[in-house]
């Protein structure tokens, strides 16, 4: 049944003043402010923070990009660590301090990720490193000089053998081998008219094969792909054999493993069934290949087939062995080929003293020869991978040992430190940890140490499996390779981002970081565990680059660890072409408000140090250029705004999320994006997603697409903009084994979570037989206490029949967030609204109270891309207001809305001034000057002034509303000074504020491009009404190109891309009204 209840709605339109409510700084936006190239400028720091501050800001991620040396015609004086850098970095702090900006500091230089000159090699990140040298037995081995393995030495990795360098052994072993192992090099390589080897190369854009051919038969039980550059259609190989070369047999059909963007750090080991043959065919085709996704980055590329060599060995090989060590962040999906792999029989310990072997151990007794037979001695060790934080300048440095925590302080020491030490570093309010792209390490600090600690037993007698050597039985090599995977994950944990949390806490700094999958193996929400703020990433116009699992996890693990904030860096560009608006930004910004987002931080400023070169410095052309020096970078205020508002309301109380999503138990793992349940919950998604995901999916023809320009990619790419409110009413969490096992029931029926969590659902989308007895007791706990467990395909449309009614009814292309407060007075239900359609809609809503029966229903009319909160309250005063505390009158079906009845006539004539040209002219509306005949007007960005009037007072009709509201007996000859009027702006060309008689009254940025003005300010008579509109950047740099620029001073950095040469409109598109 229906209950009435009260409730305020608060129409986001955007475009009015700041909100009735006081906003806490923790709900202003931030922004990352890059330094490029050491190019820093004291009257740029100014000219930045003032700009931050005046557009409502709350502040800044202080992070230098880059170093001097590489674009030394930017004459870049300040470079990191020198005593100029150190000066400008005393004087933004003294600058943020005086300004009332709180900043971060990132934990190294550049962005990505951890890295210092001051760290050692054996400081830096591990990976293990061997060499192979077969012998014979029977023979003295003794005294036998094996080579060194790969080695790190001046600052580049050595190939083995090479003299020198940084290298530390672990171990050494003999392996008896059935026969003598070999890498087979083939008589002859043939290919098909589709291959082209051109480029040095292996390049086919359409179905093609290269073929092997033996004099003789060879045995082969495993092969290495070597793609050219990351390249996954070589990975999907259908490989074949055949006795003479005319006949062929399937042996196997590559499966590549679920894989990163950072991914070209190994090669790909598949293991195949044994096959003895004198032809081996690969063949591909690009039909089968899927869209791509963030854990299958190559496959979003044109399917382009790049190989540069296929090995084939008659040695056994554990399948994909380089991702099982945690050598790379991949994932095995071909769970047949742990069947084609046998286990090797003898692995005997070797002695070894710098190199040269001193014995075996047969037995447990030290011997000078091995046993007969052929044997395959593995010296093991481990060197620096050699990563660095690439994007510094001279502070870059090898990347600290992620298991190190004496390291890890170093690093701390040798570059946040320094910051606290300076004068006005009070302001300095948070430590950041960015971008994960430093790749993976799989050996570090007392790796061995810890792993028999955690594990219960010791690694080094297993080590050859970190080589891909198949030990004892699949299921035992299987299972120390998860053990290698979850000390990797433990060790980051607790040594990487629980030290750095630790040392930021004993200075009173939160700490934030972002995702650190798809790169580092590891869990990718239980790090969020020492985050103060989790952040995800999303990014604008970028499919390529976009970041919904980054979001995802961000969110996820901020919900399940208890972290109330949800950062995120937002609208990053991979090329941006200067025709962004606030009003592009809000549909992105609104699902991921809707997502689980509530502070976001915009990516980029860009410190500009010139004042006389506009739109200036850019991080080379990537990032939204959101600075100073953007046409409508003022006017942003209103954008600014807007969002403080929203994250103010997100902020309160806590998400409410029905549903829990177990990852499972594999290591590296990450959140679930919504494509990934549809098989588990085909009823609630409906059968129109299950039949279109199973289309997208398929991939039929490989369709592409391009966005942004020049960037050709998969047209099914997963975008969540198709996904708005995908449950139908229910929102998820995705939930890692960490916090399933610390689920409990403080407060029964629902169970809470260490982050005081309500789930009522709990998906498990894994096969039973993959789960632990710990994690299988846990589910059944859960039962027991009345969780809903869903452990199979959910065909019902909701969970009303477990009680569970959705939370919210909304149309298609709405969604939502929604914010329980509990406070002294009751409980308050906060929901944001977003209409994710480029048209105004008149929508219902139905929303879930504290008792499923009971229904609350709202009636909202929404502009184009609107937004709305809806508050519902057991208080008894509650009203309906507008974001600016307008009345929202609910008409008879017609719902909330606003009542302007009347309508004033403003001057058909404009006065126009053009800022940055000095011109002025005088048009009628509507006015586009990208469409004048004068050049410096038609190429012009920047701002413009209109200026009209309209009357007010004794000459102007009373409202039929007012005139309702006066008795008959009476008359009335003026409007009434109460209320409003709203100046109707229409269509505009970009961004707007408005002024009257002088004064200014908000920000017109986003639809419907309306401003608010008190009635009481009205002057009886004219009144000035001035329209300051801004455009972008794209007229005046596409004129500029042409050799026509508007004014002098126009340069950046970032290169201009557009496809076509058509000019923008810019101006007031539309005739303007004023209601009343």
């Amino acid at each position: 049944m229906n209950k009435k209840k009260r409730y305020t709605v608060m129409a986001l339109s955007a475009l009015l003043v700041a909100s009735t409510m006081a906003h806490n700084d923790e709900a202003k936006p931030w922004t990352f402010w890059y330094w490029m190239y050491g190019a820093v400028s004291k009257a740029g720091i100014h000219a930045d923070l003032v700009g931050m501050k005046n557009v409502g800001l709350g502040g800044t991620y202080l992070m230098p990009i880059r170093g001097v040396s590489e674009r030394p015609e930017y004459q870049g004086e300040a470079a990191q660590l020198s005593p100029k850098f150190w000066e400008m970095v005393d004087y933004s702090f003294q600058q943020a301090d005086s300004l009332g900006l709180d900043m971060g500091i990132h934990i190294c230089d550049g962005f990505a990720l951890a890295g210092n000159p001051s760290i050692l090699p054996a400081e830096s990140m591990q990976k293990v490193v061997w060499t192979d040298t077969i012998v014979g037995g029977g023979k003295k081995i003794e005294g036998m000089q094996m080579w060194q393995p790969e080695s790190y030495k001046d600052g580049k990795l050595q190939p083995a053998g090479s003299e020198g360098g940084y290298y530390q052994d672990i171990a050494a072993f003999a392996i008896r081998c059935k026969e003598k192992p070999q890498l087979f090099k083939p008589e002859k390589i043939e290919y098909t008219e589709a291959v082209s080897t051109a480029k040095g190369y292996y390049l086919a854009a359409k179905p093609a094969s290269i073929i092997y051919s033996f004099h003789k038969p060879v045995t082969v039980r495993s092969m290495r792909v070597v793609p050219n550059g990351n390249n996954i259609q070589s990975q999907r190989l259908l490989v074949q054999a055949s006795d003479d070369g005319i006949n062929f047999i399937d042996i196997k059909q590559l499966v590549p493993p679920r894989q990163g963007w950072q991914n070209t750090m190994c090669d790909y080991t598949f293991s195949l069934p044994t096959t003895t043959a004198r032809y081996f065919r690969f063949s591909w085709t690009p039909e089968g290949t899927e869209p791509g996704a963030e854990d299958l980055d190559a496959a979003k590329w044109k399917p382009l087939l790049k190989l540069e060599n296929i090995i084939l060995s008659n040695q056994p090989m554990i399948n994909q062995y380089e991702g099982k060590t945690g050598a790379v962040w991949r994932i095995e999906t071909d769970a047949a080929a742990k069947s084609e792999t046998v286990a090797m029989a003898d692995v005997l310990p070797l002695k070894l003293e710098n190199g040269m072997v001193m014995g075996v151990m047969v037995n447990g007794n030290l011997m000078n020869k091995l046993p007969k037979g052929t044997w395959r001695l593995l010296r093991m060790g481990h060197t620096s991978t050699g990563q660095t934080n690439a994007t510094a300048g001279t502070g870059k440095g090898l990347e600290v040992d992620k298991f190190s925590p004496a390291a890890v302080r170093k690093l701390f020491n040798s570059w946040y430190a320094l910051f606290l030490n300076r004068p006005h570093s009070d302001v300095v309010k948070y430590l950041h940890i960015d971008s994960w792209e430093c790749g993976s390490q799989n050996w570090g600090y007392q790796f061995a140490e810890e792993f028999k600690a955690r594990r219960g037993y010791d690694l080094i007698p297993y080590l050859p499996i970190m080589a891909g050597v198949p030990m004892e039985s699949a299921s035992r090599y299987e299972q120390v390779l998860k053990d290698i995977r979850l000390t990797i994950n433990d060790l980051v944990n607790e040594k990487f981002f629980k030290t750095f949390t630790d040392l930021a806490h004993e200075q009173d700094i939160e700490v934030s970081h972002e995702s650190i999958a798809p790169t580092f193996p590891a869990d990718g929400l239980q790090h969020y565990q020492y985050a103060d703020n989790p952040m995800g990433e999303y990014w604008l116009n970028s499919p390529t680059h976009d970041k919904p699992n980054d979001m995802l996890d961000a969110v996820s693990g901020a919900h399940i660890y208890n972290k109330n904030i949800v950062q995120a860096e937002g609208f990053t560009e991979v090329r941006g072409v200067w025709n962004e608006t606030p009003a592009m930004l809000k549909p992105m910004l609104d699902r991921n408000l809707a997502l689980g987002m509530n502070k976001l931080f915009f990516h980029v400023t860009a410190h500009n140090p010139w004042m006389d070169r506009k739109p200036g410095m850019t991080l080379d052309g990537i990032g939204l250029f959101f600075q100073r020096d953007n046409t409508w970078y003022p006017e942003a205020r209103g954008f600014v705004d807007y969002i403080t508002l929203c994250q103010n309301y997100l902020q309160q109380g806590r998400p409410v999320v029905d549903i829990a999503v177990f990852t499972g138990e594999e290591i590296p793992s990450r959140s679930l994006t919504p494509d990934k349940l549809v098989p588990m919950l085909p009823g609630v998604f409906g059968a129109e997603r299950v039949a279109s995901e199973q289309k997208r999916m398929a991939n039929v023809g490989i369709p592409m697409e391009e966005s942004p320009v020049g960037v050709t990619h998969s047209a099914n790419i997963l975008d969540l903009k198709d996904w708005c409110n995908a449950l139908h009413g229910y929102k998820y969490d995705s939930m890692n084994k960490d916090a399933l096992l610390k689920w409990n029931f403080e407060y029964s029926p629902k169970g809470k979570l260490p982050g005081n969590q309500d789930y009522r659902i709990l998906v498990i989308p894994q096969p039973a037989n993959t789960l632990s007895a710990e994690v299988k007791a846990k589910i059944e706990e859960l039962r027991e206490e009345g969780i809903i467990i869903i452990d199979k395909p959910y065909q019902a449309k909701d969970f009303s029949q477990y009680g569970i009614e959705p939370d919210v009814v909304l149309p298609e292309n709405m969604d939502y967030a929604h914010r329980c407060v509990l406070e002294a007075t009751g409980r308050k239900d906060i929901y944001f609204l977003t209409n994710q359609e480029d048209k105004e809609r008149q929508i219902t809503a139905t929303f879930r109270t504290r008792t499923s029966k009971i229904r609350q229903v709202v009636k909202l009319s929404l502009p184009a891309y609107g937004s709305a909160f809806v508050i519902l309250s057991n208080k008894e005063d509650m009203q309906v207001i507008s974001q600016t505390g307008h009345k929202l009158v609910e008409e008879e079906g017609a719902g909330f809305t606003e009542n302007y009845p009347s309508v004033l006539a403003v001057s058909d004539k404009w006065k126009v001034h053009f800022d940055d040209i000095r011109k002025d002219t005088t048009v009628t509306l509507p006015f586009d000057w990208s469409k004048s005949a004068d050049e410096k007007m038609k190429y012009y960005s920047g701002h413009v002034t209109f200026t009209s009037s309209f009357e007010w007072g004794d000459s102007v009709p009373v409202s039929a509303e007012e005139k309702m509201e006066v008795p008959a007996e009476k008359t009335k000859t003026a409007p009434s000074n109460d209320g409003f009027i709203k100046i109707q702006l229409g269509k505009i060309g970009d961004v707007a504020r408005v002024l009257v008689n002088g004064k200014q009254y908000g920000y017109a940025w986003t639809a419907p491009y309306e401003v608010y003005v008190p009635k009481r300010d009205l002057k009886n008579g004219s009144n000035e009404i001035q329209i300051v509109v801004a455009n972008t950047w794209h007229n005046a740099l596409q004129g500029a190109g042409e050799g026509k620029a508007p004014f002098k001073g126009i340069w950046t950095n970032a290169k201009y891309r557009t496809k076509s040469k058509a000019l923008l409109p810019a101006g007031l598109l539309s005739t303007i009204n004023i209601v009343y």
